[in-house]
């Protein structure tokens, strides 16, 4: 007498199928497999994987360059002629890319923990093709036109390594429960043991990583300097039309102790602010003037400047998205501004008892004051009644020329040795923040060289700077900075050294707690001597031998077609796994 086992009903895997649908359109249990990937479908997984850090690299650099977007629009205007925000449909891909490959990536994940095949839909291939290409087209692109950024990467981490750190410590301890899965339960393999040692590489460098970090925020709270001065570069460009005296007057009611101006020499010799060559991008020069709107700003008279509007552009492309935060009024004076000269902008300085920091543009050779702006300039400068203590003076212009701006503080955007400096007789240095390293401005600070950083926009970038001591930055944003009273974060080095070895501790007692619970239960599971079939695992042996595709599709014909016909008590579905034998109890199925 056989003794008759109840049908075997599937159950229900609603998780697993929104996994395999999702990743591999495999919606139906028969379409699944736990076979091991293909290679073919391994290499996928790398590109995905490639995919993501590539992006991940991608989304941390246009994070943190947000400090200098005005840079990126102004350098690509250069190439183009046409002023855009070109970097906002640069973070709307770089947004929808990373989120979509990150989502294919946990998909995948999950199917490695489920023990599932990754079989990634060909639909999903070519988005993550499609993704890879244009990111590494825009890596191309952005060095060809803003190669010089990439230092902000090496800068930013002295704010956000101790952070990062934390993240990858946390993402590595998660990752053991992968790897633990893969080398205990499967059978040993060199593969597994490369595996296994890549794993334990990675893990030993980020335990070791804060070795190399160089923070400046770490230090005794007693030992910080005073808050960094602020200088308004073109004044408040994000609140007005950039070297205008709107501007000038916003940068001063929002805390700026000095004013930054570009100057340029007009052909009658009358000193003017502008920054770009030409007066296309901030005035109305095209319709006033339209044969000469691609002359140099330098060959139009004093008469012909004032004439132009300097406020309309600013209002209609809105480069910072802060037009709407005007009221009527603003808006009105902005719309009725025109090119600033050097003499209006330092007599504001006078009166409000700032500084000035002027970058003086040397008119080219066949410019009618070509030899005597450094005249203009000093006219310009006893006209306002400002002291001449005052007023520093970035000229780009060869060594030659720096003797003849007599009288005013000289600066330079060079970064030179101590030696150099002593030899040129300058004070001061006004340096890009890529060129400013921790050490630098130590040695520059000792030696009582003042230093000047720009741009400085973000916080992060100013607080790392203040905990730098460096006495003073330039800014687009003194708004902005305003609002940052103290560093964002700031730890001496034994509460660090705590923070540090502690989470370093945690991460290797719960990855070695993973692989002993991995190996315990393995071991637990061979002793039993049990295996939990499910019906993915269960082979009809009344069939001929097929693949797994096949013997899954009968499977499923041949249980719900019982189902859907009704089975009375004694007419029952025996199935015997371990033996190999299926039958009816009544002359069904039968060998």
């Amino acid at each position: 007498m056989v003794k008759h086992q109840p049908l075997q009903v599937y159950e229900k895997q609603v998780f697993v199928s929104f996994v395999t649908g999702i990743y591999g359109c495999r919606w139906k249990r028969y379409q699944r497999s736990q076979d091991d990937s293909s290679r073919w479908e391994c290499t996928w997984f790398v590109i995905l994987c490639s995919s993501f850090l590539l992006l991940l690299f991608w989304a941390y650099f246009w994070l943190v360059a947000q400090n200098d977007f005005n840079e990126f629009n102004w350098s690509v205007y250069n190439r183009s002629g046409e002023w855009r925000d070109e970097t906002i449909p640069i973070l709307a891909s770089t947004t929808v890319g990373f989120s979509y490959i990150t989502f294919l990536l946990i998909l995948a994940l999950f199917h490695i923990s489920l023990g599932q095949q990754l079989n990634l839909y060909w639909v999903h291939k070519i988005g993550v093709l499609a993704t890879l290409l244009t990111t590494v087209s825009g890596v191309v692109s952005v060095d060809d036109i803003w190669g010089d950024e990439w230092d902000i990467l090496l800068v930013s981490l002295q704010s956000t390594a101790p952070f990062l750190h934390i993240g990858a410590l946390a993402t590595v301890t998660a990752i053991s429960w992968l790897v633990a899965g893969y080398v205990v339960r499967r059978e040993r393999s060199t593969f597994q043991m490369m595996v296994l040692l890549i794993y334990v590489v990675i893990l030993l460098a980020v335990y070791v990583a804060p070795l190399t970090f160089t923070c400046p925020c770490i230090m005794d709270r007693h030992s910080l300097k005073p808050r960094p001065d602020i200088i308004g570069r073109r004044g408040a460009p994000m609140l007005a039309p950039e070297n205008t005296m709107v501007s000038f007057n916003r940068a001063l009611q929002h805390g700026a102790s000095s004013l930054e101006a570009d100057v340029t020499i007009s052909v009658d010799g009358v000193p003017f602010l502008m920054r770009d060559h030409t007066l296309r991008r901030t005035t109305d020069v095209s319709k006033v003037f339209p044969a000469r709107q691609f002359d140099d700003a330098s060959f139009f008279n004093w008469t012909e400047i004032r004439s132009l509007n300097a406020g309309h552009w600013f209002l209609e492309s809105d480069p910072y998205w802060t037009v709407n935060t005007l009221t009527a009024r603003e808006r009105s004076r902005i719309g009725n501004q025109t090119v600033c000269s050097l003499v209006e902008m330092l007599r504001l300085a006078a009166r409000s008892n700032s500084s000035a920091l002027l970058n003086i543009r040397k008119p080219p050779p066949e410019h009618p004051r070509h030899r005597s702006w450094f005249m203009d300039t000093l006219w310009a400068v006893q006209k306002a009644g400002i002291s001449q203590k005052r007023v520093r003076t970035v000229t780009w212009t060869p060594d030659t020329d720096r003797g003849k701006v007599r009288g005013l503080q000289q600066t330079t955007h060079e970064k030179l040795s101590m030696e150099e400096i002593r030899q040129r007789g300058i004070t001061s240095l006004t340096l890009h923040y890529g060129k400013a390293s921790h050490k630098d401005i130590q040695e520059y600070l000792a030696n009582n060289v003042s230093v000047t950083v720009y741009p400085v926009n973000e916080p992060w970038l100013y607080s790392i700077l203040w905990c730098s001591g460096v006495p003073s930055v330039s800014s687009d944003a003194p708004q902005v900075l305003r609002k940052v009273p103290y560093p964002i974060w700031l730890m001496s080095q034994n509460a660090y050294s705590f923070i540090w070895i502690s989470s370093d501790l945690v991460s290797l007692v719960l990855v070695i707690g993973i692989f002993c619970f991995q190996n315990y239960h393995m071991i637990r599971w061979r002793m039993s001597g049990m295996q939990n079939y499910n019906p993915e695992q269960i082979m009809l042996s009344a069939v001929a031998r097929r693949s797994s595709r096949d013997v899954n599709i009968m499977k499923e014909k041949l249980i719900f077609s019982e189902l859907n016909n009704g089975l009375s008590s004694t007419e029952e579905l025996s199935l015997y796994p371990e033996n190999g034998y299926a039958r009816y109890s009544h002359g069904g199925l039968s060998r």
